[in-house]
């Protein structure tokens, strides 16, 4: 009985840590989400289009360019508006996360440009759509 227990406790353990992390826009869709089984943390959108990577607390897209900042649950742009956030950091109500298509084959990563100067964070969210945002990084 005690094998079966810590088996069902490592199964436990292994499906909790490897869970991806879901991104919502400022209304609360459900519009991407973070492989955290991917050693790159690669930003998927739910049709399974890679779009964006994580390198520590900078968001770069697959061309190189660096499009914003992610720290405590949120992602940020330029100007350091939210633009993105985790069900946890999000302050408001989230939808449900669609059905994740299956993952496309990442493209090649670009030379990494150099992250501009972090602006001052503010707590408003951008005007901006977030899939857009993040389309960002796939543009030639």
């Amino acid at each position: 009985m005690r094998p079966f227990l810590i088996l069902m406790m490592l199964i436990c353990y292994s499906s909790v840590k490897a869970q991806d992390i879901a991104l919502f826009n400022k209304d609360g869709k459900a519009t991407a989400y973070i492989d955290t089984k991917d050693e790159d943390r690669t930003i998927y959108l739910y049709s399974g289009e890679p779009v964006a990577f994580l390198s520590e607390a900078d968001v770069y897209g697959f061309n190189g360019k660096h499009l914003g900042w992610y720290e405590k649950g949120i992602i940020r742009d330029h100007k350091g508006d939210k633009i993105g956030a985790t069900k946890k950091a999000s302050t408001g109500y989230t939808q449900y996360e669609p059905y994740k298509s299956y993952k496309q084959r990442k493209p090649y990563i670009g030379h990494k440009s150099y992250p501009p100067y972090k602006p001052y964070f503010y707590s408003s969210w951008t005007d901006s759509s977030f899939e857009t945002f993040l389309l960002q990084g796939i543009e030639k």
